[in-house]
């Protein structure tokens, strides 16, 4: 792509943010669109977010569990930045028509207590680096149009890592935990819609280890020069299908002794 279309992506996906309405797959109006192409989209979307007051919070890490690779015909995660405005706490409810068609996933959040960077990161990096891990949910959006309607064609991964990783808010839990207090490949959870339950997972979906998750964000971000600031946020990385979050669902996920969130859709 050229930075002329770069731009105008990242503008379309503005713009989409203030209509609530969809926009057509980027990789149809871009054919040969690369993933390179799509992480400089996602840039030039959160410098226009900054722009206008946003900061900042963290990243977010998408497609790492088996499943998720398989059905879009990928072997590699992709990742998202975390704003201010995204952040939301347990109990919380979410205003009507703050999403378009927004979808609820499963985490372990990690909040950094010093920064990471390079390909010379390690496991063990990450482990010293980590101020404490918590229950999270993540609020997935589709800015982009899921399947288009003309051709049938679904949506491939340039689209979702343009669109910030389909990125659209997260929720924290109230439980602070030390990274080594809990065996994270152990760390479940219940995911309930309307006191149904419809997900359950383990944290061995991340990866086999939702740590190995901080470590290829870390890689990846040292091929843009980038890397995580201490006081970061990051979410690891989904070990549930998302679910829908339809107009009135109340959420609840029930992590067992690492804590729980709860969330409502008005």
């Amino acid at each position: 792509m050229t930075p002329g279309q770069i731009s105008a992506a990242a503008d379309q996906l503005v713009l989409v943010e203030q209509t609530g309405q969809q926009c057509g797959l980027l990789s149809l109006a871009y054919p040969g669109m690369t993933l390179d192409d799509a992480y400089a989209v996602q840039a030039a979307l959160v410098v226009r977010k900054i722009a206008e007051g946003a900061r900042v919070i963290g990243w977010k890490i998408g497609l790492t569990s088996r499943a998720m690779q398989q059905a879009l015909n990928i072997t590699t995660p992709d990742s998202g930045v975390l704003l201010d405005d995204m952040l939301f706490q347990t109990g919380d409810t979410i205003p009507r028509g703050r999403f378009i068609q927004p979808r609820i996933e499963a985490e372990i959040a990690f909040v950094m207590q010093a920064p990471l960077s390079g390909k010379d990161v390690t496991r063990a990096d990450v482990v010293a680096a980590t101020d404490y891990v918590a229950p999270s949910l993540e609020i997935l959006d589709t800015r982009v149009q899921r399947v288009d309607p003309s051709t049938g064609k679904a949506r491939i991964i340039v689209d979702t890592v343009a669109d910030n990783a389909a990125n659209a808010g997260i929720v924290l839990g109230t439980e602070r935990h030390s990274i080594d207090a809990h065996d994270l490949r152990r760390v479940g959870a219940i995911l309930k819609r309307d006191g149904v339950v419809e997900e359950t997972g383990l944290g061995a979906g991340v990866l086999d280890d939702p740590v190995t998750g901080i470590v290829w964000l870390v890689h990846r971000l040292a091929d843009y020069g980038q890397g995580i600031a201490a006081g970061d946020i990051v979410l690891s990385g989904s070990f549930i299908r998302p679910v829908e979050a339809p107009v009135g669902t109340v959420f609840d996920a029930d992590f067992g002794p690492f804590g729980r969130v709860d969330l409502k859709f008005s």
